[in-house]
This record gives C-alpha cells, sequence and structure tokens, in this order.
C-alpha cells in the first residue's frame, strides 16, 4: 500500500507541477487526478493495489474535513457578518449541481435505454413517468 499513496501523491505532485508550467486557472491536485484518470484508462489491467490505497483513504475520509473545520471557526466573526450571501452560494450552487447531475443522468440514460411509452414531459429537457391514478 505504500507504493500506491507515493503513485497517488506523484500524480499530485505532476499536477501542481502541470498547473505550475501552464498557468492554469485549476487546482494542482484536480489536474493530477485527471492524469491518474488517463492513466488508468489506457492501462486497465495494471491498476496494482491502487483499489486497496484509495479504499484505505476513503475510509478514513472524515479525518479530512477537521482543518476545515478549524477554519470555520478560525474565521466565525466574518461568517456572521457575511451570512446572507454564504447561504444564498450554498442553496445555488447545490440546486445547480443537482439540476445538472439530473441532466447529465437522464442524458446517460437515454443512450443506454430510451425512455418508456407514458412519459410526460413537465419541463423542457425534463421526463417523468406519468401516474395513472392522477392521469
Amino acid at each position: 500500500m505504500p507504493e500506491a499513496l507515493a503513485i497517488l501523491l506523484l500524480f499530485q505532485l505532476a499536477g501542481d507541477a502541470l498547473a505550475r508550467v501552464t498557468g492554469l486557472p485549476v487546482p494542482g491536485p484536480v489536474l493530477g487526478f485527471a492524469l491518474l484518470f488517463l492513466v488508468l484508462l489506457a492501462r486497465r489491467d495494471r491498476l496494482g493495489r491502487l483499489p486497496d490505497a484509495a479504499s484505505g483513504l476513503h475510509s478514513h475520509l472524515s479525518l479530512l474535513f477537521v482543518p476545515a473545520g478549524t477554519g470555520v471557526l478560525l474565521y466565525l466573526p466574518a461568517l456572521a457578518r457575511e451570512w446572507v450571501p454564504i447561504v444564498a452560494a450554498v442553496v445555488t450552487s447545490t440546486l445547480v449541481g443537482l439540476v445538472v447531475t439530473a441532466l447529465v443522468a437522464r442524458a446517460l440514460m437515454r443512450r443506454v435505454t430510451p425512455l418508456p411509452p407514458g412519459t410526460a414531459s413537465i419541463a423542457p429537457g425534463m421526463d417523468i413517468a406519468r401516474d395513472e391514478a392522477t392521469a
């Protein structure tokens, strides 16, 4: 597992280096994750121990929220002053994320299976199954 963690950290380092060299407005770890994804697509049969390392990190994911919680407590006075725009941003981004996820899921499901007969469109781009009891 240490080798797999080293591989994950090397991809993060590569992403950081790529972000600094190119000046892209994307965090280095995101670029590193994209690089890792591309390598795994090309070499599916050679995952090695990466699934074990990922599972180990995932099982302790809650520990990664401790620094963020500490930061929230550090900036509590600023949060108290700016709570309205913060709440508006969180609610808006959550709703946008839900809508985009639903639209992408629907588009992907249509590629796999067509919509069944008896679906009703409630808005452009959104289909739901018609309930026979209310129709």
